[in-house]
């Protein structure tokens, strides 16, 4: 504790210090606790014979689920933490019935790596980071219903999380009804005809693994053989989503290599559309709506097919179809899966030397080009500035409008993550083509006229030209011709002819991938899938749900060379035997089978995609959630038509991954009719960063922040020069800051008002432990305003407040609630200080009515002090649920404003007005104010021009 609170307690034995704050705040949260002063009453039952309360109107108030870090929290943690805690009590005071809650996304890779280098089960030390940051939250004050409370590893909670994603895996996407379906439909339609099978047998005459590969192409949940991004150094594969930029891991920073490995996928390709379309109705920021956009990439143009003999067609998408005639060459990605099928054994004759690499076959070529493209990123496969590398595959394609033969290339800046990992190349008119072009000699053929003089010779030009408001030119074969058309007349012109002939149509493409759904890990949800002796795989029946995770002696995957992109990945449940192998009956009718199991797990994003259902319903072991009760907090209604959480608060970062996973399984579980809500989260808001200052030394390595030392605007550590940045908050950094040690220096209510205070919510700002001390004095000068700090005593009177005071107390009831209302926490601070001040420097005893008002005031703020002093003040009733003061209209406004009124510019006269006087009447006030009469001296007036009611301007004849 500091010298001046020290100091202060011995002359004042009942001020408000950090030690009295500490009793307050912990005798509080224990009544909270015992009284369950927050739970939030669900409708079935609990409304029902409560119709005041079932009267109010409902508010579920979200936080992102926090991670629990071995490192325990830093004081930018609970910034969001204390921002919907403060709404939230507000919400409660000013009559909504609230549910507002926090559990814990336990699953991932942080444990499981501490686990590999010590030994410990991830559970072990996942359970007691829990147990510390359940303390260092309580510890705030935050009104969360602990009964709700949850983690994600917890098997009564994956137990539904393995459910959905059997409802997943059981499920289609119907186009024709644009929503998903039970594949039991799917199939039979199969059965009865109505839909042929992709080669035209029976259903009935197909083999039970070629029914299991059709319906693998339409489950919504599929396993197959593609390109992935395979992390050695982690030992997993991942998502599109969590590689970084420059193609390494989002965790550990390890390179990111591609690898054809067979992988469990979510089709949320499928629902691209809709996930774009219903981005209208949500109430979220544009820039993560952009970011959304963006990453699903709708984009219309059409698909070609360019035949290579004897080996059926390659398929390209492009929104330049109208260039299809200047179409020179085609490239496929390294990955592509044509490739083995379309390379010949030997070079063709008359190949250009610099097409085969130096290699003696195409076989030889194509496989050193695949092993060079794959130690690759997908950023430095598509930069811009770099050299164009690539290889003949030594097939020809044929062009479809030309008829000309052109060579098929591999090449790394085309990616399979985009269009069909394919691409028909016309240098002349994309600059990536027409480098490529240039590297490897190949033709170019101008079919967009130029505006510039450069002719149309792309030979003699230094890069290519693109333009959509140019003429087509050297664009027409027998049957069409494209030429003197705009781009978009030509377009549709040749997609019409493209589709006559059965070579191409008009389509949608989108940059949006499938989600690669397997983790090469242990901490994770098993899947609840069984393979038989043929590779079917089975779901489990829901009577064998919870499939839980066993025991294994080692939790490391196969110990890889991280930079080493030939390794292959070997699973921790793999090496588990007894449990892969397992004998069972699932209740199909064939009896007991043997089956392995499936040995990779669900990635962690996986527990996060439904949470919010969970924290509706937590002890329901019958259904997801209880219909009634999902439909009560979470329910379409008006300004909802989608449905979702009413307020959902957390970091930008989750932009493209847990928002666009979590909005994908909403949909399916809508459609599938287990809930009425087709989007998660109506209302999002995302808060800024706390940041804090970094301190380098010579070597740039960080010191510990609060050993430094400033001299004349100079840091030192130890004597040594450092520098400082401003930059993020971490013990990496040294310049962690605890939320424990601001609350035994000051106390929790005055760390949640500094945090509140340091500006927009949405906005990053820095740390300063220095100005803490502003909110404790706050928080001093209110108690002194209630409480006398030599006696213990309430001072307040049963006296009627003056109207000055009335005036002030009001306009901060006023501007405070809207604050709090719109989340603008800092300025509502600002309110309730000023209105303090104005109290303090008023002196003598408070009126009860202006403390009580006063405290309720501050509840939502600063919890724990606003409870003590209500109940100091004689009330045996939780603050928390009193209403949120009332502001007087008549006392909002000012009583008079001064409005100057001038003739011919000059000021003749000032008037005290009410704010509210009309135009009409201010004029005529002016104008019989004997100043301004004597001012005219009976001339006529031209022109009278009011700005009511500051200013009358009069300009004579």
């Amino acid at each position: 504790m500091s010298e001046t609170n020290s100091a202060a307690e011995t002359v004042a034995p009942h001020r408000y210090t950090a030690a009295m704050a500490a009793d307050i705040e912990a005798r509080w949260q224990d009544f909270w606790d015992a009284e369950g002063t927050y739970e939030a009453p669900n409708p079935s039952g609990d409304l029902a014979g409560n119709p005041e309360l079932a009267a109010k109107p409902k508010k579920f108030i979200m936080d992102m689920f926090p991670y629990p870090s071995g490192a325990g929290l830093h004081v930018g943690h609970p910034l969001g933490y204390i921002a919907t805690d403060v709404f939230a009590r507000h919400q409660r005071m000013t009559g909504h019935n609230v549910l507002h809650t926090l559990g814990f996304d336990a699953f991932g890779l942080p444990a499981e790596q501490y686990a590999v280098q010590t030994g410990t089960h991830p559970r072990v030390s996942t359970e007691a980071n829990i147990e510390n940051m359940t303390a260092q939250l309580r510890r705030l004050g935050l009104g969360h219903d602990k009964r709700r409370s949850f983690a994600t590893i917890e098997s009564e909670y994956y137990k539904w999380t393995q459910w959905i994603f059997l409802r997943i895996f059981n499920s289609w996407y119907d186009t024709e009804a644009d929503r998903a379906r039970p594949i039991d439909e799917l199939v039979a339609q199969f059965e009865s005809g109505s839909r042929p099978t992709p080669d035209g047998r029976d259903w009935s005459a197909l083999s039970s693994v070629e029914r299991a590969d059709v319906l693998s192409g339409y489950r919504l949940a599929y396993a197959s053989a593609a390109p992935v991004n395979w992390s050695p150094g982690l030992g997993t594969v991942l998502a599109n989503e969590e590689v970084t930029a420059d193609g390494r891991s989002e965790r550990g920073n390890f390179p990111v290599f591609k690898a054809k490995l067979r992988q469990w996928n979510m089709r949320i390709t499928a629902y691209a559309d809709r996930l774009l379309n219903d981005l209208d109705g949500l109430d979220w920021p544009e820039a993560i709506k952009l970011q959304q956009r963006n990453w699903i990439g709708r984009s219309e143009g059409a698909r070609v097919d360019f035949p290579v003999d004897g080996a059926g067609d390659i398929t390209v998408f492009t929104t330049r179809q109208d260039t299809l005639f200047g179409a020179t060459y085609m490239v496929l990605a390294p990955e592509h899966e044509l490739v083995e099928r379309i390379i010949p054994a030997a070079w063709p004759e008359g190949t250009h030397a610099v097409w085969t690499g130096g290699h003696a076959s195409p076989a030889e070529a194509v496989t050193a080009y695949r092993k060079l493209a794959a130690a690759k990123s997908d950023v430095e496969r598509q930069a811009e500035a770099k050299d164009k590398t690539g290889v003949f595959t030594g097939a020809y394609a044929t062009n479809p409008v030309s008829g000309e033969k052109v060579p098929v290339f591999i090449a790394d800046y085309v990616l399979m993550g985009y269009g069909t990992g394919a691409i028909m190349a016309v240098p002349a008119h994309d600059a990536r083509d027409f480098a490529f072009a240039r590297a490897f000699e190949l033709p170019m053929r101008c079919v967009v006229q130029p505006s510039d003089d450069r002719g149309t010779d792309p030979s003699a030009w230094d890069d290519a030209f693109s333009s959509y408001e140019a003429k087509l030119v050297n664009s027409a074969n027998d049957e069409i011709s494209l030429n003197g058309l705009g781009v978009v007349d030509a377009k549709a012109k040749i997609t019409e002819w493209l589709k006559e002939r059965g070579v191409g149509e008009g389509t949608v493409n989108f940059r949006l991938r499938d989600w690669l759904f397997s983790r090469q890990r242990y901490w994770g949800e098993p899947f609840p899938i069984v393979y038989d002796e043929d590779g079917i795989a089975h779901p489990l029946p829901e009577s064998m749900l919870p499939l839980e995770l066993p025991e294994v002696d080692d939790y490391s995957p196969r110990t890889f060379d991280p930079e080493d992109a030939d390794t292959q990945p070997e699973t921790p449940l793999s090496r588990n035997a007894d449990w892969v192998n397992v004998t069972l009956d699932l209740g199909d009718g064939n009896g007991p089978r043997k089956y392995r199991r499936e040995t990779n797990t669900m990635p962690n994003w996986a527990g996060s995609c439904w949470y919010e259902l969970r924290y509706l319903d937590p002890y329901n072991d019958e259904k997801l959630v209880d219909p009634a009760i999902e439909q009560y907090w979470m329910g379409p209604r008006e300004g909802q038509p989608t449905g979702g959480v009413d307020l959902y608060v957390g970091g930008a970062e989750h932009a493209v991954l847990h928002l666009l996973y979590a909005r994908f399984w909403s949909k399916v579980l809508h459609d599938l009719g287990h809930i009425s809500s087709a989007e998660p989260f109506h209302k999002l808001y995302n808060q800024g960063m706390i940041q804090a200052f970094v301190y380098r030394d010579s070597r740039g390595i960080a010191v510990p922040a609060a050993e430094v030392e400033e001299r004349d605007g100079t840091f030192y550590y130890q004597g040594e020069k450092v520098s400082r940045v401003l930059g993020k908050m971490g013990k990496s950094l040294k310049n962690a800051v605890t939320p424990d040690e601001i609350c035994a220096e000051y106390g929790a209510d005055t760390l949640r008002l500094y945090e509140m205070a340091m500006g927009p919510l949405d906005v990053s700002r820095p740390w300063d432990t220095r100005a803490v001390v502003g909110q404790y004095r706050l928080l001093q000068r209110l108690w002194r305003n209630v409480v006398d700090e030599e006696t213990g005593e309430v001072t307040v009177v049963d006296t009627e407040p003056g109207e000055e005071t009335l005036r002030a107390l009001h306009k901060a009831i006023d501007g405070a609630g809207q604050d709090m209302a719109g989340m603008r926490f800092n300025t509502a601070i600002a309110k309730v200080t000023e209105l303090n001040n104005h109290l303090t420097k008023a002196g003598g005893p408070l009126s009860r009515s202006v403390a009580e008002s006063l405290v309720l005031l501050v509840a939502p703020l600063a919890p724990h002090i606003a409870e003590e002093l209500w109940h100091r003040l004689g009330h045996t009733e939780s603050v928390v649920h009193q209403d949120f003061p009332v502001a007087d209209p008549a006392y909002v406004v000012d009583e008079a404003v001064t409005c100057v009124v001038q003739v011919k510019g000059k000021v003749k006269a000032r008037l005290e007005i009410s704010p509210s006087i009309t135009d009409e009447e201010l004029e005529a006030l002016a104008l019989a104010d004997p100043a301004v009469v004597a001012a005219l001296g009976g001339a006529g007036i031209r022109k009278v021009i009011v700005r009511a009611p500051k200013l009358v301007n009069i300009v004579p004849a």
